[in-house]
């Protein structure tokens, strides 16, 4: 039988040889996954053998990943603030950023008074916001929506995994809710441009969803659509959350003073970038 420390070595070569981006990271992650390990656990057994069964799925997860394809797609599920989220190539994997705004929105919602409140997730995808934010804050009356029948489905199933009760209601931005007003709504829209998209990495173009990533020629399409209709949703003194492009910050705000707005706040995440954007309708 074959020991961890061989099993690491030869599927970081391979990955390496494939032209994988941090092969011997992502072999760490195959195998603490496969193995139900830590990583500081892998290091500690790696005489540890390996049976059939177990070299069988790693084979095959290591061929997938060869490919390409995401190791959050092989896996299944991401953690995400404390919720298990169920992922596939109907949804986009939630990255580090997506958490990070769930996180600045918790953080203010629970100094307010949330009792009869509503809370909106537009474009929800997998339903990471709007779910990690109703465990978090659990009076809040949380409903999700997607214009992807799939998405609203993985969505509906992470809410229930979670045992937080979120529905997601299938149809474009604002559809899902007319004669309806939210309290707060959040957001993760397509922000890529078609020439942003052009340049990403095979596993992105390859496997996660185009329609939940490219928001038109200049990738602000989405807002303009939101900016929109955003008053005719937002109850009064409510406020809005969004994640944004890395470079989209002063465009956004002059696309939402246009619709009427001005308490606009735009924030960079922990690399320094722009990335959240937030206003208060008055």
């Amino acid at each position: 039988m074959k020991a961890v420390n061989d099993i690491l070595v030869r599927s970081a070569e391979y990955l390496e040889e494939r032209g994988v981006e941090s092969p011997r990271r992502l072999a760490e992650q195959m195998l603490c996954g496969l193995l139900n390990l830590s990583r500081m656990d892998l290091y500690l057994g790696f005489d540890r053998p390996l049976n059939d069964e177990e070299l069988a799925q790693c084979r095959s997860r290591l061929k997938r990943l060869g490919e390409g394809e995401p190791i959050q797609y092989i896996e299944g599920v991401v953690d995400f603030l404390g919720c298990s989220i169920e992922v596939g190539p109907s949804v986009l994997i939630p990255r580090p950023e997506t958490e990070e705004l769930a996180s600045k929105i918790v953080e203010e919602l629970k100094i307010s008074d949330l009792q009869g409140k509503r809370l909106w997730d537009i474009c929800a995808g997998s339903g990471c916001l709007g779910i990690a934010i109703k465990k978090a804050c659990p009076e809040l009356e949380v409903v999700m929506s997607d214009i992807s029948a799939d998405a609203c489905r993985i969505a509906g199933k992470n809410a229930g995994n979670n045992r937080v009760e979120a529905k997601c209601r299938h149809g474009d931005l604002f559809a899902p809710f007319e004669n309806e007003t939210a309290h707060f709504i959040v957001s993760n829209p397509p922000y890529v441009s078609e020439s942003e998209y052009r340049g990403l990495s095979r596993s992105v173009k390859g496997y996660e969803p185009e329609q939940a990533l490219v928001g038109g020629a200049d990738g602000l399409e989405v807002y303009r659509r939101i900016a929109k209709d955003l008053k005719k949703y937002l109850a009064p003194g409510g406020k809005a959350w969004m994640e944004i492009g890395f470079c989209q910050g002063n465009d956004i705000k002059v696309i939402f003073e246009q619709a009427g707005f001005a308490r606009l706040k735009v924030e960079c995440d922990l690399s320094g970038h722009n990335r959240f954007f937030s206003l208060e309708n008055e």
